[in-house]
């Protein structure tokens, strides 16, 4: 049977890493955690379950974060995970299959996702079909700082059982990873070049809300899909807002431009 290698990027990740790992029920011959400076238990769990760490110092961005990783991959195939998501006994047993008997190089995982209380069916969370088993030597993840992708060669086949990602556990979660995602994307649509002002902020935040809620149906999801939206269009707001003030700031240090 081919070999399987599981790859993980880290940090801080004690309420989540062990179960991940348990999911994993004897499906990887090797476990790869490349983690980012951590002060909790994250590293004393991933060497209980028998995983490769590294540690590095500096913190490039997800996208070279996970290219880490999977330099130190040496399977046949790699499944690329998060430390918040969880394998099925359905989903173990389709990876198996597949290995045994691939029909292609890399294959999209559908993800059932989290959300404060309720495991999200709308809002554009359903379905999330996500890239993250390949053979290895097929694919490397793009080079962006956050939202990175895998970019595979070839077609990409569907499976069919769900992974469980439980992404937001509590407001508290949702905040912090908004005010962290809409920093990371504004520094990166900064690079780019991209623009932004206080209109663009209200125009994108208020169409995220609309996306979201209306056209994506969040209404069916109940208090989470309308508390997704809100946290949607904040997001949205807030990058737009701190991609102005880059400028700003960029202006200011620099009067020529």
């Amino acid at each position: 049977m081919p070999t399987l290698s599981v790859i993980l990027i880290t940090r801080n990740e004690e309420a989540n890493l062990g179960d991940c790992l348990t999911s994993l029920d004897g499906l990887a011959d090797q476990i790869v955690v490349v983690d980012t400076q951590s002060t909790d238990k994250t590293l004393g769990i991933a060497k209980a379950h028998g995983a490769l760490i590294s540690s590095p110092d500096d913190w490039p961005g997800f996208g070279p974060q996970k290219n880490r990783a999977l330099d130190l991959a040496n399977s046949d195939w790699v499944l690329s995970l998060d430390a918040d998501e969880r394998l099925t006994p359905e989903l173990r047993a389709e990876i198996k299959a597949v290995l045994n008997q691939p029909q292609a190089n890399c294959y999209a995982i559908p993800r059932l996702s989290w959300y404060c209380g309720r495991f999200m069916r709308h809002s554009g969370w359903t379905p999330d079909y996500v890239d993250r088993l390949f053979k290895r030597g097929t694919a490397r993840f793009s080079s962006d700082l956050v939202h990175e992708r895998l970019i595979p060669e070839g077609s990409v086949l569907k499976l069919k059982n769900q992974m469980l990602h439980y992404s937001f556990m509590n407001p508290e979660q949702v905040r912090a990873k908004m005010e962290r995602y809409s920093t990371d994307s504004a520094q990166q649509a900064f690079a780019k070049g991209k623009t932004g002002n206080p209109i663009k902020a209200i125009l994108h935040g208020t169409w995220s809300f609309i996306r979201t809620y209306f056209l994506r149906a969040g209404f069916l999801d109940g208090p989470q899909g309308f508390s997704l939206a809100c946290s949607n269009a904040q997001g949205t707001y807030y990058r737009y807002m701190k991609l102005w003030r880059l400028h700003q700031t960029a202006r200011t240090q620099d009067p020529k431009s």
